[in-house]
């Protein structure tokens, strides 16, 4: 059996690598005989020598004195170029010499394709890291609020006084009335507005599944944690904000650790045992009614308390028609170039048509419906006729208990507007109009088909 010296000096005695060590003085006390051929020197005359008399422009001295190593340094020798790597030789603390690797002759094309692909995926991890820095960042600012309207106005004059701050911010208001712009407004117009802004659903995550999106998890923290464990939606945001929108609909559960982490300024991941300290604004939003739901029992108190500190409450459409021109305008200039149209405005006799709908589904309703009219329309101007479904519940006067006939008709219409209320409020989007009347989708497409709706 071979001595392991023996097959150190088998593995070293390569003609690909050039290997070379000098001592704490300079002298060289080992090179291999494939590097004191490329330098057309005798092997055994090297050994013995100062590196700086053998090769003159040689760094190994510069290495041994920074103690700092060098690797992946491409370096002309002999007007041949070469990849050296140069690294000290500690023991006990001190430096005692210093060890050359080169690689050279027909490796170096190799080393250099290698170099261009370590190149390229640097330049591609540079892109997709600021392409995720963008992801990450607030799109709207306060100048994107539109309207004009005094309470549009005094909601734009606080926010920019509570961006000033670190509070917590709680956004209430009705489905589709645009709580998500002044979250995203507030953070535009802080201090933290080139860090983070992070946006949680807390309804679109299914409940096993918040804690460890909210707080990450470690490696082998369940089955299927990922390698290396993964980190949660606090830390990604650090030093920015995190948005929690629906956060009405959280459970109980879950809700008693977001108040420890209000209350401690920092989170456990699952199956940690360390906690991590956070500096993260919260900004939270729903469109229930929190303090009637402390009274039932449904939101712990503690929490709506510490959610409150700040209150903004996004008046509903009906209350600022005096906005639906700007709004209208605003929204046709996106919906027109998003969707590739030459639509540019909408009659005056639309807007009067907007001004007498109430708007249960605000904003988004509007968008939605315009959005409709557009994809249906050649023209430049949208008429009345271009919103059928708008003119029927205009025009429509609401029934009164005295026509209906029977009690399943009373019952059959009163589920009709209840329905198209929910629709209404969601954008005509099926899905949230479920989850809003806390029924399955298919309950929802049975019942809309049974009263004729689609």
């Amino acid at each position: 059996m071979q001595k392991i010296e023996e097959i150190f000096a088998i593995i070293a005695e390569n003609e690909y690598e050039g290997i070379i060590y000098i001592d704490a003085g300079g002298i060289v006390r080992w090179i291999n005989q494939g590097y004191a051929g490329f330098l057309e020197l005798d092997k055994e005359n090297v050994i013995g020598k100062r590196i700086d008399r053998l090769i003159p422009h040689s760094k190994l001295l510069d290495v041994m004195k920074s103690g700092k190593p060098q690797f992946g340094e491409l370096w002309e020798i002999k007007g041949q170029h070469v990849l050296v790597h140069r690294w000290p030789i500690y023991k006990d603390g001190k430096v005692i010499g210093c060890l050359g690797k080169s690689l050279f002759k027909d490796e170096l094309p190799l080393t250099r394709d290698f170099i261009k692909k370590i190149k390229k995926l640097e330049n591609e991890l540079s892109y997709y890291k600021e392409e995720l820095h963008r992801e990450r960042r607030a799109k709207y600012s306060i100048e994107e609020i539109t309207g004009s309207s005094e309470k549009i106005n005094k909601l734009k004059d606080k926010v920019a006084k509570i961006a000033k701050t670190t509070s917590t911010v709680l956004i209430t208001g009705e489905s589709g009335t645009g709580k998500e712009l002044f979250a995203h407004a507030i953070h535009n117009a802080s201090p933290r507005k080139n860090m983070p802004f992070v946006r949680v659903n807390c309804t679109s995550i299914p409940e096993e599944l918040l804690e460890s999106e909210l707080f990450g998890y470690e490696e082998g923290a369940f089955t299927g944690a990922k390698k290396g464990g993964k980190p949660g939606k606090f830390e990604i945001a650090q030093g920015g904000t995190i948005f929690l929108d629906e956060i009405g609909d959280m459970n109980r559960s879950m809700q008693a650790k977001l108040l420890r982490v209000l209350q401690e300024k920092e989170i456990e991941r699952i199956g940690g045992i360390e906690s991590v300290n956070v500096d993260v604004r919260v900004i939270a939003a729903t469109n229930r009614n929190l303090e009637e739901m402390t009274r039932s029992n449904l939101f712990r108190e503690d929490l709506y308390y510490r959610l409150n500190v700040v209150l903004l409450n996004i008046p509903p459409l009906r209350e600022r028609r005096e906005d639906i021109p700007a709004l209208t305008e605003n929204l046709i200039n996106k919906l027109a170039f998003r969707l590739g149209t030459g639509v540019k405005s909408v009659s005056g006799e639309v807007l009067e048509l907007f001004n007498r709908y109430d708007w249960p589904g605000n904003v988004r309703e509007l968008e939605n419906i315009l959005e409709q009219a557009i994809n249906l329309t050649d023209a430049a101007q949208l008429k009345p006729e271009d919103f059928p479904v708008l003119l029927k519940r205009v025009s429509t006067p609401k029934r009164t208990v005295q026509t209906i006939t029977g009690y399943n008709e009373a019952m059959e219409e009163a589920e009709r507007n209840i329905l198209l209320q929910a629709l209404a409020q969601t954008g005509n989007n099926k899905k949230e109009a479920a989850r809003l009347l806390k029924i399955h989708r298919s309950v929802l497409y049975r019942k809309l088909s049974k009263l004729d709706i689609i």
